[in-house]
Formats: C-alpha cells, sequence, structure tokens
C-alpha cells in the first residue's frame, strides 16, 4: 500500500493492528492509541545516534536471558500498538525474531524525548506502558542536557515510580547493575541548546 500521509483513513472509522500492517515503510513511525493513528517524523540523527550509543552501552552489561533492541514494535492489543526508542525484551522472545514484541516480553522500554514528543514521552507512553505491565520505562531528556529518569512499575496501581535522575552516570541495581556514564552515550556532536 502506498500513501500519501493526507490519504491516511481509518478503513472502518478507527485504526487497528492490522492496519498498521499495510501502511508503508516509509521512515516514518506509526503508532497507534486507542484506534487515532499517531504519525511521527524520521528520528533525527542525533536523537538516532543517541539510541545507538544507550543500546550499546546495555549491551555491555545485560544478562544472558534478555536482549536490547532498538526501535522495534510493542502490540498491547488491537488498538494500540507502540515503539520505543530501545528496548529490553526476553531472550526467548528475541530468538523467534519477530517484528513486534507482545509487552509480557518486555522488560524495559525506552524513550529519547524529542521536541515534537515531549507529551507522547513524558506522559501518554509511560502510563500506557505500565497499563501494559512493563516493569521498567526510562525517559531520557535531551533539552538542556542528557538526563536520565529511571522508573520501575507499582503493579497495584499500574503506574510508575521515579527510581533515579542520572545527569552523570546512570547507575542503577535493576532491572539488572548497570553503570553507564552520560558522556558515553552522548552524541560527539551533541550542543545542549540545538
Amino acid at each position: 500500500m502506498t500513501a500519501a500521509l493526507s490519504d491516511l483513513h481509518p478503513p472502518s472509522g478507527e485504526w487497528t493492528t492490522d492496519d498498521l500492517d499495510e501502511l508503508p515503510e516509509d521512515g516514518h513511525r506509526y503508532e497507534l492509541i486507542d484506534g487515532a493513528l499517531i504519525v511521527s517524523p524520521s528520528p533525527t540523527s542525533r536523537h538516532q545516534k543517541l539510541v545507538v550509543r544507550l543500546d550499546t552501552a546495555l549491551e555491555v552489561s545485560c544478562p544472558p536471558e534478555w536482549v536490547v533492541f532498538q526501535g522495534v514494535e510493542v502490540r498491547i492489543s488491537r488498538l494500540r500498538s507502540l515503539t520505543p526508542d530501545v528496548l529490553v525484551v526476553t531472550a526467548e522472545a528475541a530468538a523467534r525474531e519477530p517484528s513486534k514484541f507482545k509487552p509480557h516480553e518486555v522488560l524495559l522500554a525506552v524513550e529519547i524525548v524529542s521536541p515534537g514528543s515531549v507529551t507522547m514521552d513524558r506522559v501518554a507512553k509511560p502510563a500506557l506502558y505500565a497499563q501494559a505491565g512493563i516493569p521498567y520505562y526510562w525517559r531520557v531528556e535531551t533539552e538542556g542536557g542528557i538526563v536520565a529518569y529511571t522508573h520501575r512499575i507499582k503493579p497495584e496501581a499500574q503506574v510508575y515510580a521515579l527510581t533515579g535522575r542520572f545527569d552523570r552516570t546512570i547507575d542503577i541495581d535493576e532491572p539488572w547493575v548497570i553503570q553507564v556514564p552520560i558522556s558515553q552515550i552522548t552524541p560527539p556532536y551533541y550542543r545542549p541548546d540545538a
């Protein structure tokens, strides 16, 4: 299916995950929230470099029962589908080489906040990931300096609780022992005011 963004209309009044499978591979990120299609532009080179560096840093200490990925879809339900910038899934799920994961296969979802994704990454996505039962959520802010916020789910409330704010080194004991200097994930050409 090839269509201009202006030609995208839900086939039956709301979008489903089946409809996502029919959308073009055009560099945009397509996500679903309660049947509403969310279209994000291609990420900037700075954003992508940060994603790659964080992925690489997590891989170094990741236990063998978990696997780190970038930008793979998590199908939450028929009307909800999100794509974290970085995610950690079970090795068993990764071995299937899927193009999408189920929420119970995801240990950690990470979003890198961009100017166009502030509300999604700070409010909507953490709420939806928590409702889906994903145990850990990280948000990496890039405006004014790179800062990582780590969260753990409070299952009884289906919300995340802040477990740390890191502007020098991400230093936590869960979901495994992780020590990542912020300088290690910072792109070499990063300017905090850009």
